[in-house]
C-alpha cells in the first residue's frame, strides 16, 4: 500500500493501520447519512449509498482514512413514510465519541460528510463543542455534500436520481413520478412549504418526492458526481491549509 493512497479503516488489521497513522499525519472522513423514504422508485438507503460514494471518491483523490458511514440519521418528518431515526442528540453524541476516539488514535483533523438534511442539527457547531471539550487539540469540519453543486437540492428527484443511476442498481425508473416542484413558487412559498416539510414530509408531498426525477439520467449523475467531489475537495484542501497557518 502506498503511503497516499485513500485507507479503508474497515479492511485494515491493526498493526498497519497503526503504522500509517504513526508515519504520516492523517485525516479522517465520517460520512453520515439516513434511512427513510425516497419515494416509489429509490431504495430507503439512498442518502446512506449517496454519501458514502461522495466520501470515498473524496477520500480516494485526497488519500484520507475513510470510516464506515453512520446510516441512521433524524428522519422523524417522513412518518408514516417508513424511516429508521435516531434523536439529534443521539447522533450528536455519537460523532463526538468517534472523533474523541479518532484524536486517542493520533488522528488530529476530521471531516463529516453530510448527507442528509435533517442531520444539519446534529452537526451545527460541533466543531466548536469538540474543541472546547477536546481543548483544540482537534480540528473538525462538517460538510453537507450538496453544498458543493451547482444545483437546487431535492429529495428522490432529479439530482437524487440521477446520482443513484451512477452509483447503485437499485433504482426502478419505471416507478418514477413527478412530486412537489417548487419552480413557478415565490421565494415566500418555498420557505413556507419547506418549514411544513420540516414538520411532516407527506403533508408537502403525498408521494414522497420533491422534485421530478422522471428525466434523470446516469450521464447527469455521473456531471454532478464530479462537481460535488471537485468542489469539496478544493474546501477540505483550503480548511486543511487554514487550519495548520
Amino acid at each position: 500500500m502506498k503511503v497516499n493512497d485513500m485507507v479503508d479503516i474497515k479492511t485494515q488489521f491493526d498493526p498497519v493501520l497503526r503504522n500509517l497513522i504513526k508515519n504520516k499525519k492523517q485525516i479522517a472522513i465520517i460520512p453520515i447519512g439516513s434511512i427513510e423514504q425516497h419515494g416509489p422508485h429509490l431504495p430507503i438507503s439512498t442518502d446512506s449509498d449517496i454519501v458514502s460514494e461522495v466520501a470515498k471518491k473524496l477520500a480516494d483523490k485526497k488519500g484520507y482514512l475513510l470510516l464506515p458511514t453512520i446510516t441512521y440519521g433524524i428522519s422523524f418528518e417522513h412518518a408514516p413514510f417508513f424511516n429508521l431515526s435516531v434523536r439529534e442528540s443521539t447522533l450528536r453524541t455519537i460523532l463526538i465519541d468517534l472523533c474523541t476516539s479518532l484524536l486517542a488514535n493520533n488522528i488530529k483533523t476530521v471531516f463529516i460528510i453530510n448527507g442528509h438534511h435533517g442531520n444539519l442539527k446534529s452537526i451545527k457547531n460541533i466543531d466548536v463543542k469538540l474543541q472546547k471539550i477536546l481543548k483544540n487539540k482537534l480540528k473538525v469540519f462538517p460538510l453537507s455534500y450538496w453544498h458543493f453543486m451547482d444545483r437546487d437540492f431535492d429529495h428522490a428527484g432529479f439530482v437524487e436520481t440521477s446520482l443513484m443511476l451512477v452509483i447503485s442498481k437499485n433504482v426502478k425508473m419505471k416507478l418514477a413520478k413527478k412530486g412537489l416542484t417548487t419552480d413557478k413558487m415565490t421565494k415566500k412559498e418555498i420557505l413556507k412549504i419547506g418549514k411544513l416539510a420540516n414538520q411532516s414530509f407527506p403533508k408537502a408531498t403525498k408521494n414522497g418526492v420533491w422534485g421530478d426525477p422522471r428525466k434523470a439520467t446516469k450521464k447527469d449523475g455521473i456531471k454532478i458526481l464530479n462537481e460535488i467531489i471537485e468542489n469539496l475537495s478544493k474546501k477540505c484542501q483550503t480548511y486543511h491549509t487554514e487550519s495548520r497557518s
